[in-house]
């Protein structure tokens, strides 16, 4: 289960507050996935990053009652002079996993050959997303963050290979997806809500979402 109880964000721009949150209050319970739809400028990232708990709210309280990701595709959380083998066993040893298992399934998944046992540092664009995905594909969720969409990267048997574990992962498991498309959401969620002027607006369906979406855009 998420809550967030009462939870205010915004920042200073150099000219003006923009406000992401305002008071904001919800509740997911494992099984109910939802779909957030918001338009381009208005914080979605920040809301996905404070749901992962990788930004801090201003006010109120944000309650994780079980294993929540960090956002699909989200870069950070390596360390650029450690090597993919490194990085794959601090991970799990900060999640309190077998790190001997996130390696093997990391190495076998992201298929980078020897360019595993190097520095981050050294690796393409391609190669660390390859990378950051299979590490978490290699960790095992209640709840999954998609940002915007599905991650993908240029390799088309990556791709497969990542795409069919995901989407067995993300059957048996809990979906928080932000995006300004309700297409997007059609695939992951039925409950859904409009995130407009650091207001929140919750509905059953995610019809009722678009309905207030579309009528505001």
């Amino acid at each position: 289960m998420l809550e967030f109880h009462d939870v205010s964000k915004s920042f200073w721009t150099g000219t003006q507050r923009k406000v992401i949150l305002n008071h904001a209050s919800f509740r997911v319970e494992l099984g109910q996935s939802l779909g957030i739809l918001a338009p381009n400028g208005t914080g979605k990232s920040t809301l996905i990053n404070m749901i992962a708990g990788l930004e801090k709210p201003d006010e109120g309280k944000i309650i994780r009652n079980c294993r929540i990701s960090f956002p699909l595709g989200f870069m950070g959380g390596v360390v650029n002079k450690m090597s993919g083998k490194e990085n794959a066993r601090y991970i799990a040893n900060i999640y309190g996993l077998d790190d001997d298992y996130v390696e093997a399934f990391s190495r076998w998944l992201c298929g980078l050959g020897e360019y595993f046992d190097m520095p981050l540092g050294t690796y393409s664009s391609g190669m660390r997303a390859r990378f950051t995905l299979s590490l978490m594909l290699a960790l095992d969720f209640d709840m999954y963050l998609i940002d915007e969409g599905m991650p993908s990267t240029t390799d088309v048997e990556f791709n497969r290979k990542a795409g069919a574990i995901l989407r067995e992962r993300l059957e048996k498991s809990t979906v928080i997806i932000v995006s300004h498309l309700p297409n997007v959401l059609e695939k992951f969620a039925e409950r859904a809500a409009v995130l407009r002027d650091g207001t929140l607006h919750m509905f059953d369906t995610l019809e009722e979402a678009k309905q207030l979406y579309d009528y505001t855009a």
